[in-house]
């Protein structure tokens, strides 16, 4: 054994030793990820509750100022839409474009279905509306309905739709025998009024001219070759008026006019007078 056997072993020091750093404490980001999705998660579920309340309230209020404009049931079904998103509308103070329509509503001794539409409606201040139009729709048991209820309208005449006019038929006795008369009439809107004007008559399948019929029926048929006009301003507002009237198919459509100022206007929002 030599001398420096004979020594003993010592441990290096601890710089020559070769050592692993200790690992570092990773951040755990992932929580604050999840709540900023939660926040904006809220803040997206609080702008859809606020919208669809926005949206219940202008058509509850839309469809209660409808009924109270046109004196119809408090339990008239009206269908009120209004297009895009309704709080910015709100705040920007006017509604872009709202529709509203019901089926079978009664004004005066019309009953059809109504459809409205507007442009640009104010919410506050006295602005006008941008644009207002409206028609009504009419089959043709309404329109029998309505000219049945005319004084004068002779008992028993069909109303019929064949576009583009109105057809009314009935018959006539002539020594015994019932002879059928059909008139043709050209619906129109005059004055704001609805008006209906012979413009062809036809006789068991031949065409006559109204002084011809007048001298075989004499005045039973005064009730089909007369001009009718009937009245509706009267249960109107009177910034609502009927400018159109055309058969389409196998409905009656007129079209209405409405005034920009009538949302401002208290004299245009009070019903309109018959001549």
């Amino acid at each position: 054994m030599t001398a420096g056997d004979t020594q003993p072993t010592r441990p290096l020091p601890e710089w020559a030793v070769a050592t692993e750093p200790p690992a570092r404490r990773r951040r755990r980001v992932w929580p604050w990820l999840l709540a900023v999705l939660f926040v904006a998660g809220l803040a997206v579920a609080a702008w859809f509750v606020g919208e669809a309340i926005a949206r219940d309230l202008v058509k509850s209020t839309v469809r209660e100022q409808v009924i109270t404009a046109l004196d119809l049931p408090a339990d008239q079904p009206i269908d009120v839409e209004v297009d895009g998103a309704v709080l910015p509308q709100l705040i920007r103070g006017s509604l872009d474009d709202l529709t509203i329509s019901s089926d079978d509503v009664t004004i005066g001794p019309l009953t059809g279905d109504i459809d409205v539409r507007t442009q640009g409606v104010p919410i506050r201040g006295d602005a006008d509306l941008e644009a207002g139009s409206g028609s009504v729709t009419l089959d043709r048991a309404q329109l029998q309905s309505l000219l049945t209820g005319l004084e004068g309208f002779p008992d028993g005449a069909e109303v019929d739709l064949d576009a583009p006019d109105v057809r009314l038929s009935t018959s006539f006795p002539v020594f015994g025998i019932e002879v059928p008369v059909t008139v043709a009439v050209i619906p129109s809107a005059v004055d704001g009024d609805l008006a209906l004007t012979p413009s062809a008559v036809e006789v068991a399948g031949a065409e006559l001219t109204a002084d011809g019929v007048r001298q075989q029926f004499g005045g039973l048929v005064d009730g089909l070759l007369r001009d009718w006009t009937i009245c509706i301003a009267g249960d109107l507002p009177a910034g609502i008026t009927l400018t159109g009237l055309a058969v389409d198919g196998d409905r009656l459509i007129g079209a209405f006019d409405i005034d920009p100022a009538i949302v401002r206007d208290a004299s245009l929002q009070e019903n309109g007078t018959c001549a």
